[in-house]
């Protein structure tokens, strides 16, 4: 079933940045030299509106780049909607106005995470040539936190059981669904980070392997609700994920379902990874961007969580904006051939 929206989205391989809600000239010049014309955008959710969010779509279309996709911190990995904490209704209304607001603006794409303690990282380590990355080391877990947020060994004051996270999401996915789809709005849910684990007391049971993320999206049942495919985190998972990265492109992608994917790596699966350049991981990433070709895929690929390279977080950037180019231009060749 095909998304529904009256926003129109490019056909093909798109990489895009990941860039500030208000560049600077400096920024935008940055992003055309490296030939980017598509960005996504996180934005202060005090200033959040659909006059804001057209403002700009608008500002980066002056500078001929497009606005694929815009977050808002405010109802981004929501702890009330994943445990179902009291200012739960207040924050799924927040969220709807937020794809409402999208939808005004002519903007096609959010991303959504149901993780309640966000992304879980241990002490910082060093990826190829010294380079500082971000890292993940079970056995250091008590030295990790979920976004700033650990509190000893329950995030949230107890335990929370895989039966409630279910019934949450199925409860958020029910108001929102058709919310998205009458403002046109693609969601795409994000991979728990990392998968599969029980942190702070909370487990990560729905967006942590294959068979969750198909009960999801059929549980939403709706053409408007997908996948934003993290690379890194299915990789982090590894073997656990019940499928590989190629296998789940081609399902999902084939249904349609792939939004947008964070095209980054890991030197190896849990229970301890680090997370390094993009063709320095333990999966040969052009296998991915191939069969993102191959099933049509019209999202865009952004770099995310990039190694320091240089001591300058550009250097990276471009790095691996530039990698991810000359893979597109295989891609499209071969398959196209």
């Amino acid at each position: 079933m095909p998304v529904k929206s009256h926003i129109k989205v490019a056909p093909g391989l798109k990489v895009a940045a990941q860039m500030h809600a208000e560049p600077s000239e400096a920024d935008f010049s940055f992003a055309n030299q490296m030939g980017v014309d598509q960005a996504v955008i996180w934005v202060d959710p005090a200033k959040a509106s659909a006059e804001y969010y057209r403002g700009r779509r608008e500002d980066f279309a002056r500078h001929g780049i497009g606005l694929y996709g815009l977050g808002n911190g405010s109802v981004h990995n929501v702890d009330a909607i994943t445990l179902n904490l009291p200012e739960r209704n207040a924050k799924v209304e927040e969220y709807k106005q937020h794809i409402r607001n999208l939808g005004k603006a002519d903007i096609p794409y959010t991303t959504y995470a149901h993780m309640a303690n966000s992304v879980w990282s241990t002490p910082a380590e060093t990826t190829r040539g010294g380079a500082p990355a971000r890292a993940f080391d079970l056995a250091r877990v008590i030295e990790g936190s979920g976004a700033g947020i650990f509190r000893g060994e329950l995030t949230h004051g107890r335990r929370y059981s895989e039966e409630e996270i279910w019934d949450n999401f199925a409860s958020f996915a029910k108001e929102v669904a058709p919310v998205a789809e009458e403002a046109g709005v693609r969601i795409g849910i994000h991979p728990d980070d990392p998968p599969g684990l029980e942190l702070g007391g909370v487990p990560r049971c729905i967006f942590s392997s294959f068979a969750g993320y198909k009960r999801a999206v059929e549980m939403a049942d709706s053409p408007n609700m997908g996948l934003c495919l993290c690379i890194g985190c299915w990789l982090e998972g590894g073997p656990a994920m019940g499928e590989g990265v190629v296998e789940t492109i081609r399902h999902f992608g084939g249904q349609g379902k792939i939004f947008k994917v964070h095209y980054r790596t890991v030197d190896q699966p849990l229970p301890h990874f680090v997370e390094t350049f993009v063709d320095d991981g333990y999966f040969d990433m052009y296998l991915a961007m191939k069969a993102l070709r191959e099933v049509e895929f019209d999202g865009v690929l952004i770099p995310d969580h990039i190694p320091l390279m240089g001591g300058d977080g550009k250097v990276g950037t471009a790095y691996t904006l530039a990698y991810m180019k000359a893979l597109v231009k295989r891609a499209n060749e071969e398959v196209a051939g």
